[in-house]
């Protein structure tokens, strides 16, 4: 991949969802969700549903990919790229993290002082278990990795919480690639993904909705275990 290509891809989203058709493999795969998935904006939706697409179709360059790897491979990246914004917080700190988000070089990068607060404070309120919720919403599924950093969250909780929401999203896309797999041909299948985007933000929504229902409902559920009362 030349220097002209990422130029490239950076201003031509088209541009480099067919380059990556036609060169996909399971490192591109990881190496585009580790930078999907750390400080730098990257769409996942450009990488896992063609991915799978051509996974489920036996065409081009991923023919010979199977659709579960390429979910777990891409899982695998977003974790990566999540552990980069996680020890960049810790070890740079908060001070020096807002300082970033709010200078030229954080502003070109599409970052800013509102977007690092919202995904502070969505992590104080929720806890731990944002890490995972986190990972389904738009424009907080890339920062939650931050202020669980600043946090100090526990590694080993961090690393679990994300690698699940992570899984739950790319299975999403998989799933989405699949289906397109069955209805589309190649030439249509960016067009679709295109229109089909909307969508995925409202499912991402829909299934953190559900998971956070589920974490207040075993929260103050009664307790079953009230027997002699007397």
């Amino acid at each position: 991949m030349t220097i002209d290509f990422i130029s490239l891809a950076i201003f031509d989203a088209s541009n480099f969802f067919q380059w990556f058709v036609e060169n996909a493999n399971y490192w591109f795969v990881f190496i585009f969700m580790v930078i999907e998935s750390s400080f730098i904006p990257f769409p996942s939706e450009v990488i896992v549903p063609p991915a799978a697409y051509l996974a489920c179709t036996n065409t081009g360059a991923g023919s010979d990919m199977n659709i579960f790897v390429v979910v777990l491979v891409a899982t695998l990246g977003a974790l990566v790229g999540a552990f980069i914004n996680y020890y960049l917080a810790l070890w740079i700190g908060r001070p020096v993290v807002y300082s970033f988000v709010e200078s030229r070089v954080g502003h070109a990068l599409m970052l800013n002082k509102a977007k690092v607060e919202k995904a502070e404070a969505y992590f104080d309120k929720h806890g731990a278990v944002s890490t995972f919720v986190g990972r389904l919403i738009p424009a907080i599924r890339q920062l939650i990795s931050i202020p669980a950093g600043i946090a100090r969250m526990n590694v080993a909780q961090f690393a679990i919480f994300t690698f699940l929401g992570a899984m739950v999203w790319n299975g999403v896309l998989g799933g989405l690639g699949y289906w397109l797999a069955q209805t589309v041909s190649p030439d249509q299948l960016f067009e679709k993904v295109e229109e089909y985007n909307s969508y995925l933000t409202w499912i991402g929504y829909g299934i953190a909705l559900v998971c956070v229902i589920f974490i207040l409902w075993n929260a103050f559920k009664p307790n079953k275990n009230k027997k002699e009362m007397a």
